[in-house]
């Protein structure tokens, strides 16, 4: 079951739009090593703004996922690859559909 999860969007500076796409594509087999991470899912909505969604069972594992690698690397690197603060919002899941 999946209960909660967060929507984090992204703005690139100019001219490191490249470096944060390969950021999140990197980000890739931290989250498939987070017990509690359900899904996640980088997103790209134009060509300097991208995202995250991810979903969790309950809250632990959304903040274990906010205490863990992905977050903790995406901070460092924060003031290199964005071109401003990271928007970040918790969310509840309503509706989900996985995959058996």
């Amino acid at each position: 079951m999946v209960t909660v999860g967060l929507f984090v969007k992204l703005h690139a500076k100019p001219g490191k739009e490249a470096q944060l796409e390969n950021f999140l594509k990197s980000a890739l087999p931290l989250a498939n090593a987070e017990v509690g991470t359900v899904v996640w899912f980088a997103l790209k909505f134009g060509p300097a703004t991208f995202g995250i969604f991810d979903a969790f069972a309950n809250d632990s594992g959304r903040q274990a996922h906010l205490e863990g690698a992905i977050a903790a690397g995406l901070m460092a690197n924060a003031s290199e690859l964005l071109a401003e603060a990271p928007v970040l919002e918790k969310v509840e899941t309503m509706a989900v559909k996985l995959p058996a």
